[in-house]
């Protein structure tokens, strides 16, 4: 069942290196509704250890959504897309690419390595809004996700 129809909050990492759009994306999530606990991570090799609990993120929860910017410090996001898809442990939780390219190559690349969406992020701060709240209602209400 999805998290927020079975009265449970829903938890999102969001993988971005900049701040703006880390807020913007609270504030959006905010917007939409109650029950999202959205936690926060600047670059991939952050990403892959939250995931996994290593290194200062041992008591991170499972998210039940990851939100991905590609164009990350330390260990892009087609890098951190793979390494989750390679890895058992994570190899179900869904990923939506949240970027600003909308470059073919990294659509390819992208869907490739196992993400569940490739979402161009507007540059108009209203389409933004409406674009995180339409994925929260899809992706935290209306999709069957896998236990955590």
């Amino acid at each position: 069942m999805s998290p927020l129809v079975a009265g449970r909050s829903a938890r999102v990492l969001l993988v971005e290196d900049n701040e703006a759009d880390v807020r913007l994306t609270l504030e959006a999530l905010r917007e939409a509704g109650d029950g999202v606990r959205l936690s926060t991570v600047g670059d991939g090799e952050q990403a892959l250890a939250y995931l996994r609990r290593e290194a200062g993120f041992t008591e991170a929860p499972r998210p039940d959504l990851v939100l991905l910017d590609l164009n990350l410090p330390r260990k892009d996001g087609t890098e951190v897309l793979a390494e989750m898809r390679a890895d058992e442990q994570l190899a179900c939780i869904p990923v939506i690419v949240l970027t600003s390219s909308a470059a073919q190559q990294d659509i390819e690349a992208c869907y490739a390595r196992g993400a569940n969406a490739f979402v161009v992020k507007p540059q108009d701060l209203d389409a933004f809004m409406d674009l995180i709240g339409a994925i929260r209602r899809f992706w935290l209400e209306v999709a069957q996700l896998p236990s955590r």
